[in-house]
């Protein structure tokens, strides 16, 4: 019998993505001032109405798509067109909505709103992915064209450019008594406790964890990322895993982009540009390789948190002081920071598998 021990390389990977989100923490705990808040002073970072608001909910529907990017890449593929998807579910999330009573009952608004947008996402995905089968283009050809195709529909079609168009607003059954709801209660009813996001966001990730640990689906996923002709021998269907990785993908762009509208009460034509960077350096970040065959659901989280923690960090540092020299910093630097863990990332994933391989051959 043979047993299978990569769940203890998966458990490794993600404690040590806990730790370095640890460290990060603790640097900028020690690197922020303390500010005046309240009637007291606070440490301007490590305090629950800067974590919450400003890393944690944001963080939740990049996660979401840093886990749908995962998929992608752990067959060997990739997506960019994932900021696109998002933004135009958003845009067709609202569009709907706009359209209903401002006190429609959530009974009837919130299965809607899923409808909407998780169809609009997987509607894409679909289209990415049998563009990618069909015909026979490499994963990153076909998602820069669909990006650049989504983001123009929707300049195309949305005239206003923002929505809620003029006068209209979203039912409150999906905005602030669903999404936006703030816990005006406990002890933390101070904080701006906005709990949705982040529950969704965790359901999303354990029932992606349990999808591709625990289910024939999800083995096949990393199977054909892994040695896509091996797989096709032993009689998988790399095809259709292919075109189901790209709608899961749109799946998760989908429900961000829901999660966003409600969260926001609007989206414009500019909603998500930029994301492919963020989101594909989050599932990167997390563990997930550009080789293929590797990655999971909860380090894609944990890289999402990473990535947000150093966005959050350069908004509020204005200089770090390292006794010798004194670095002065801006949010431009994000960029940067962001860039080089994508390469860093990629560069030990690189130097592990080399590694790996040389070791087989002694």
């Amino acid at each position: 019998m043979r047993f299978d021990f990569s769940f203890i390389k998966k458990s490794r990977q993600e404690t040590g993505l806990v730790v370095v989100v640890i460290l990060i923490m603790t640097f900028l705990t020690f690197a922020s001032d303390t500010i005046f808040v309240s009637g007291e002073y606070v440490n301007n970072f490590f305090r629950i109405d800067n974590l919450i608001p400003n890393v944690f909910t944001p963080m939740s529907w990049m996660a979401i798509m840093a886990i749908g990017a995962t998929f992608v890449i752990i067959s060997g593929g990739i997506d960019i067109s994932i900021g696109s998807v998002f933004g135009i579910s958003a845009l067709g999330t609202v569009a709907v909505l706009q359209n209903l009573p401002e006190t429609a009952s959530a009974w009837y608004v919130i299965p809607l709103a899923f409808v909407v947008a998780l169809g609009i996402g997987m509607f894409f995905g679909f289209i990415n992915g049998s563009l990618v089968v069909g015909l026979k283009i490499h994963p990153f050809i076909v998602t820069l064209g669909t990006m650049s195709i989504l983001r123009g529909i929707a300049l195309v079609t949305i005239t206003e450019k923002s929505l809620p168009g003029f006068g209209k607003t979203l039912p409150t059954s999906f905005t602030q008594n669903f999404i936006s709801h703030e816990m005006n209660y406990g002890p933390f009813a101070w904080a701006k406790l906005q709990p949705i996001p982040m529950i969704l966001m965790l359901l999303f990730a354990i029932a992606a964890a349990f999808y591709l640990n625990s289910t024939k689906w999800g083995r096949e996923i990393y199977a054909v990322g892994g040695n896509e002709e091996a797989a096709r021998f032993s009689g998988i269907n790399v095809n259709w895993v292919k075109i189901r990785v790209f709608v899961l993908n749109g799946l998760a762009a989908g429900l961000a982009g829901m999660i966003s509208a409600g969260y926001y009460g609007s989206a414009n034509t500019a909603t998500g540009e930029g994301y492919e960077l963020t989101v594909i350096a989050a599932a990167v970040v997390g563990g997930a390789s550009l080789l293929g065959g590797k990655g999971t659901a909860i380090g894609a989280v944990l890289g999402a948190l990473i990535i947000k923690l150093i966005e959050n960090g350069i908004d509020i540092l204005k200089e770090i002081d390292f006794g010798i020299i004194t670095v002065y910093v801006s949010k431009e630097y994000s960029k940067i920071i962001i860039g080089l863990a994508i390469i860093a990332a990629v560069a030990v994933d690189r130097l592990s598998s080399s590694f790996k391989s040389r070791k087989k051959v002694v």
